[in-house]
């Protein structure tokens, strides 16, 4: 913040300060507010020269959007005539103009069934993930970021700043077999970054349609694509079930090497190729630690002290990532570009705790689950505090202090904070969920966000206001928990007979919020497929030629879809 006033018979005062201010007063005063940053710079009205600077001028008020540049002193003014006083307007006002003009490269890191205690900024012990330590460290850890319980809801809130149940990727992932993706009247997050002068480029995952082009993020916003389209795919084939899932602008791939390593290193190259004179989004969304378990003989060689076969090559990922971040930094180092990047890290979905989410490509009924989430209950498809709160930081220097950040902040919320740091309009998006919380993030101020919509969805919904959470699942037997995460983070204790007047009203906004619902899509496709005329399955004669069971045929749940009714 740059702020020139006058104090009572004194020459007038100059303060520099980084980050967000509070408003300036508005007396006699003339306030350019530039978005980029959330910097201000207040100077008295009559201080400026009226002729090179007409339009701020005639401002008595905070109004502009957009920052003037080569404001200039009023030269008649009395307090210009004192010694240094011109030398430090001068200063003051150039100071401000170059920070409003820096807007931030924002580099967002999305792990995919990332465990909540996977990382040693959470407290991991057995796995190393020393990049993502410093930059936590060196930054903010954020103690209660959210989001949906499974992969492609998530990234559509990325995307959009809008809740998936508004536009039906509220269920599950979108299956490779199925053909719906994204509404198309979305206006995505790159776009409104694109307009307001970004480059914008997704290297990593994208899950948010793939059966026809009009979804693929090339067609969304995104100046640059390499990754996969889907959600699973084998580390070194790239594909599954003998489909090629790997695409450099919308063009298939097919090269050797493990995908991280391969993401890690087409990051590196795109920061390479920009420059300081415009500003880059760059959604690195990496595939792992997600199944199948898969890791370089390096890596797993490293974690010989891990007993358990599935730990130990799922720690070996974890490590594996936490390098090519590594790599990635380092870069931005190396390029100048370091202390005008924002990095934000955070994970899809909580870890995998229960088999029916671990994926299809390989049976792991069987399979210890290697994942850990710490404290919270439950992991990757549930709506408990394990399935949508997750490891999450953020990292700039001079603009982030380190520090825990323990307001709510939620998926939807990166939407509008990227645009405000950016200087980008969100008027052409339908109505944000998300809110701007660069407050929250760069000074630890209490988070505008009082309420979390963990999922509407037909057959159960959660919503947490405040410390309450109720969690409601409506297929029969239907069953209501509330919990005061205040008390009880761990989510042990049900309150829900205790407090009915607050379940009520608990339940009334899920009612409100399920009339605003648009029909899941998953759900549709599966009834779509379930219900198509089909080859019977028969049995023989003799009393043990039954039919052999589709193993692999979902069933819709009260905690989701894929598990099958019988034991």
């Amino acid at each position: 913040m740059v702020c020139i006033k006058r104090k009572t018979g004194g020459p007038p005062v100059f303060r520099v300060r980084h980050g967000r201010a509070a408003r300036a007063p508005l007396g006699g005063v003339a306030c350019v507010r530039g978005l980029n940053h959330r910097l201000q710079a207040a100077i008295p009205a009559d201080f400026v020269h009226k002729e090179q600077n007409p339009a701020l001028a005639a401002q008595a008020t905070c109004g502009p959007e957009k920052m003037p540049y080569g404001i200039a002193p009023n030269p008649d003014h009395p307090r210009m005539k004192q010694p240094l006083i011109p030398c430090l307007a001068a200063a003051a006002i150039a100071c401000a103009a170059a920070h409003a003009a820096a807007k931030p490269n924002i580099v967002h890191i999305v792990a995919d069934d990332l465990g909540w205690k996977d990382v040693g900024f959470n407290g991991c012990t057995d796995i190393r993930t020393p990049h993502l330590d410093q930059l936590a460290a060196q930054g903010v850890k954020l103690t209660q970021f959210y989001v949906q319980p499974m992969c492609t809801p998530t990234r559509a809130a990325l995307m959009t700043g809008r809740y998936p149940f508004r536009y039906g990727l509220q269920t599950i992932v979108i299956p490779g077999p199925a053909n719906y993706g994204l509404d198309t009247s979305e206006f995505l997050l790159p776009q409104c970054l694109k307009d307001a002068g970004y480059t914008t480029a997704i290297i990593g995952k994208w899950h948010l349609g793939h059966a026809d082009t009009k979804y693929w993020p090339k067609q969304r916003g995104f100046d640059y694509q390499y990754g996969a389209m889907i959600g699973e795919l084998d580390y070194y084939t790239h594909s599954d079930s003998g489909v090629l899932d790997w695409f450099r602008n919308n063009q298939p791939v097919t090269e050797a090497g493990y995908t991280t390593q391969l993401l890690g290193t087409d990051a590196v190259n795109f920061i390479k190729r920009q420059s300081a004179e415009k500003p880059f989004y760059l959604y690195l969304a990496f595939n792992a630690p997600h199944t199948p378990y898969q890791a370089p003989q390096d890596y797993i060689a490293r974690y010989k002290d891990i007993a358990e076969p599935t730990r130990r090559t799922y720690a070996a990922m974890v490590t594996c990532l936490d390098d090519e971040i590594g790599r990635v930094v380092a870069a931005l180092d190396s390029k100048g570009l370091r202390d005008n990047t924002l990095i934000l890290f955070h994970s899809d979905n909580g870890g995998t705790r229960n088999a029916m989410f671990a994926g299809q490509m390989a049976d792991l009924s069987k399979t210890k689950i290697p994942c850990d989430n710490g404290p919270w209950r439950d992991g990757k498809g549930a709506l408990f505090e394990g399935g949508c709160r997750v490891a999450a930081c953020a990292n700039w220097p001079g603009h982030l202090h380190p520090q825990s950040v323990d307001g709510m902040i939620h998926a939807v919320d990166l939407y509008p904070t990227f645009a405000a740091l950016a200087g980008a309009s969100t008027a052409k998006c339908k109505p944000l969920d998300g809110l701007d919380v660069w407050t929250t993030l760069a000074e630890n101020q209490p988070s505008p966000r009082k309420e979390i919509i963990y999922n509407i969805e037909p057959f159960r919904a959660a919503v947490r206001q405040g410390d309450w959470k109720l969690i409601w699942r409506s297929l029969i037997p239907t069953s209501v928990d509330l919990y005061n995460l205040a008390d009880d983070p761990c989510e042990k204790t049900n309150l829900a007979a205790a407090h009915p007047d607050q379940v009520s009203a608990m339940q009334a906004r899920i009612e409100a919020l399920g009339k605003q619902a648009v029909k899941p899509l998953a759900l549709m496709y599966v009834a779509k497929v379930g219900l198509a005329h089909g080859k019977p399955l028969m049995a023989g004669a003799g009393s043990n030629n039954n039919a052999p069971a589709d193993d692999h045929a979902p069933s819709i749940t009260d905690d989701g879809i894929g598990d099958s009714d019988t034991p």
